[in-house]
């Protein structure tokens, strides 16, 4: 079995912050990395997979993920449609508030919110940074993500909250 296949594997188990930037670690300057990490991602939560998200960086309680403008993810303006932007926004948040979470932490997003200022074309970015978790408590932290346009105009702005925890099997 190849490093990545185990690599997946793992993260299909357990999406911990350290199998997360343990993987991007191994990937982030392979060609293609950040392709074949947004494809893990979109395996470990099958819906954001339909954006096909781009990590471009990733850090403790950090990151950048890129989407592409396709014709799967715009709408009848030819601009990207709001909910590819909504999945964006919710992949920035989850993957910055994750890659910081202390060992047996786990998180699920509790809200979700967007403002749309401008049309979105060509390629989008979003950006988060999140809080780092204090290990063992339960606790929500709101965080949010701006979305940019290649000239760098914020077209769009996700705030979320994420309920952060002690995971129990």
């Amino acid at each position: 079995m190849s490093p990545l296949s185990s690599l997946t594997q793992s993260l299909n188990r357990l999406a911990s912050a350290e199998t997360l930037r343990r993987a991007w670690s191994l990937l982030r300057h392979a060609p293609g990395g950040g392709v074949v990490m947004g494809q893990i991602l979109g395996n470990l939560a099958p819906y954001t997979g339909t954006i096909r998200p781009e990590v471009l960086t990733l850090e403790e309680g950090y990151t950048r993920v890129r989407m592409r403008d396709r014709r799967a993810v715009r709408n009848h303006l030819r601009s990207v449609h709001a909910i590819a932007l909504m999945n964006l926004g919710e992949v920035a948040t989850g993957v910055a508030m994750m890659s910081g979470l202390p060992e047996g932490m786990r998180g699920i997003i509790t809200h979700l919110e967007m403002d749309y200022l401008r049309k979105a074309r060509g390629s989008i970015t979003a950006e988060c940074r999140a809080p780092i978790a204090t290990a063992g408590e339960r606790h929500e932290y709101d965080v949010q993500a701006d979305l940019t346009d290649e000239s760098g105009e914020v077209v769009a702005r996700a705030r979320a909250r994420w309920l952060i925890g002690p995971a129990t099997h």
